[in-house]
């Protein structure tokens, strides 16, 4: 996959044929009644981000959302604002050379139907398709977490870049959402998940360590004024590091800034620059999390980024 470019009029003309606008609900905008077999884990082998004639260098990004219980609202943002936004400005401003982006719909493995959808790599207006195509299932358990793991073990088994692969390089791996993490997946729940038997399960520090060998691995919290939100942002940081950040859900419009911002910085931009670069408004409501960002020495390459 990753063929083809992304043009703004291409968006222009899905939001007409399917009538997309800001009014409409989230099961509206994500008609799917039921998981896709073509998007579903249990039965994918493998996602590829090859190079091809207009992705001569494509660059790998995951990015997966929680869809369970009431975060249909975090979807219907990424549907009508972030992925649009966030595509033009890797195009436009090029933290990244010709990215492939995969999305995915992220539930709970110990209790939803379809615990882990997964798109196509692509690289045009098919990366908006096959996310509005993704299942909404609403589900968790109300079980202490969802499974956000779940991506990372499929980023780990399951994906073959040649950005990886030819040029011995990352891609990147964000992970949005509300709730802390399961602590670990068991060989049941990566069974249940993705058809295939494994022996024993993993802690996420297991496959943390597996899916980073290929990609640099972010989360989001999103804030909603709950009184276990600091707790869920704790739970992250002691996984994560200086790669969990927090937005608050207000301001969800500001995610493509802060989703090219994190990218930029990683590749070796100063933090300050591309503050400057965007809307001061928007760099004010995203400096906190900005802020909150730390980079290793290996991935922060020098190199002149054009804005």
């Amino acid at each position: 996959m990753g063929q083809g470019s992304y043009q703004a009029a291409d968006w222009v003309k899905l939001c007409a044929r399917r009538g997309l606008k800001d009014t409409m609900r989230p099961e509206t905008i994500f008609p799917t009644t039921g998981a896709q077999k073509s998007f579903n884990s249990r039965y994918i082998a493998c996602r590829e981000a090859r190079d091809s004639i207009d992705s001569p260098q494509s660059t790998p990004v995951i990015i997966g959302f929680d869809v369970t219980a009431s975060m249909g609202y975090l979807a219907k943002e990424l549907a009508l604002h972030t992925m649009h936004r966030t595509i033009l400005s890797l195009l436009e401003d090029r933290p990244i050379r010709y990215p492939q982006i995969l999305c995915a719909a992220i539930g709970d493995s110990r209790c939803d139907t379809a615990p882990l959808q997964v798109t196509q790599f692509e690289a045009d207006i098919r990366i908006i398709e096959q996310m509005t195509s993704l299942y909404l299932e609403g589900g968790g358990g109300g079980n202490g977490g969802e499974s956000y793991h779940l991506l990372w073990y499929f980023a780990a088994h399951h994906t073959a870049t040649d950005h990886f692969e030819k040029r011995h390089k990352k891609g990147y791996l964000f992970t949005l959402g509300d709730d802390v993490c399961h602590q670990q997946l068991t060989a049941p729940e990566i069974k249940y998940t993705f058809g295939t038997a494994h022996p024993y399960g993993y802690a996420n520090a297991e496959l943390l360590s597996q899916a980073e060998e290929r990609y640099h691995i972010f989360h989001i919290h999103i804030d909603t004024d709950r009184s276990f939100d600091d707790t869920c942002f704790t739970s992250w940081r002691s996984l994560l590091g200086g790669h969990a950040l927090r937005i608050h859900r207000h301001d969800l419009s500001c995610l493509p800034q802060l989703l090219c911002s994190v990218i930029a910085i990683n590749e070796g931009q100063d933090r300050n620059t591309v503050l400057k670069h965007m809307n001061q408004d928007i760099a004010e409501r995203i400096a906190p999390s900005v802020a909150l960002l730390t980079v290793t020495p290996t991935a922060a390459v020098t190199k002149t980024i054009t804005f």
